[in-house]
This record gives structure tokens, sequence and C-alpha cells, in this order.
């Protein structure tokens, strides 16, 4: 009887682990890059869901003037605890770029870069709750 019930218990906690508790904002944000001459897209990728998540809408990195921005459009996002935004070199994340802290789980939004990642081994943008280390979505970005 014991083991079942640390069987339950344990089911119960890995399924509450990314619950709403200290969540991610939902306000809409309309963040976009000023369209000019400075601006060139990059790389662009669609999400995919995530093994504990759901994530529909598009990353694109984006360079405008000397900076790299990662921008991520019409984003729908499942809430959860400690969502960041990563580059990463892989879609569970190893080697990676913590770009901060997701902004909110729709909208349009901007992270910039910091310095100049190669960007053919920074191949993915991911949401990534990092409190209980769960992948939300992933962008292969192309």
């Amino acid at each position: 009887m014991k083991p079942s019930l640390l069987f339950l218990f344990i089911t119960c906690l890995v399924l509450s682990a990314c619950s709403k508790k200290n969540a991610t904002p939902e306000i809409p944000l309309d963040e976009k890059v000023v369209a000019d001459s400075t601006v060139t897209a990059l790389f662009t990728g669609n999400f995919m869901n995530g093994t504990h998540g759901t994530v529909s809408g598009s990353a694109k990195i984006v360079k405008q003037g000397g900076n790299y921005i990662l921008a991520l459009d019409s984003m729908n996002i499942s809430n959860g605890p400690a969502l960041h935004v990563y580059l990463s070199q892989e879609v569970q994340p190893v080697h990676f770029i913590d770009l901060g802290s997701l902004k909110s789980t729709r909208g349009n939004q901007l992270y910039p870069v910091p310095a100049m990642p190669d960007f053919s081994l920074y191949k993915y943008a991911l949401v990534h709750c990092q409190q209980y280390n769960h992948l939300f979505g992933s962008a292969a970005l192309k």
C-alpha cells in the first residue's frame, strides 16, 4: 500500500509542478521591431508544443544596426511559473543563452540577444519553465 501512495504523491507533484502559482503575466503585449533600412530578418521558425505546455506563434532573429533581437510574434502560451526565453543549441536545453523571463503569455515580445552567438549552433528559440526544467515550446530557427 505504501508504494502506491508514494507513486500517487509523486504523480500529483509532477502534474502540478508548472501550475499557475507565480505565473507569468497574461496581459497581451505588442512590442515590435521598428521597420527601417537597418532591420534584417535572419532566421525564422514556428513554435511547436513542448512536453509540458502549449504554445503557438513564431520566432525570428533580426539584426538592427549592430544588435540582435529575438522577436516573438502572435504568441499564445499556457501559463506556468518561472517561464524563460532561451536561445538553445538543442530542443531540451543543455547549452543555451537565457534571454530573461517571458514577459507575457500573449502577444508580441522582443528580447535583446547579448553579444553575437553563433547562430549555426544556437538554432532553437524555447519557452522553458526554469523552476521545474519543463519545456513549454520550441521553434527551430532556419
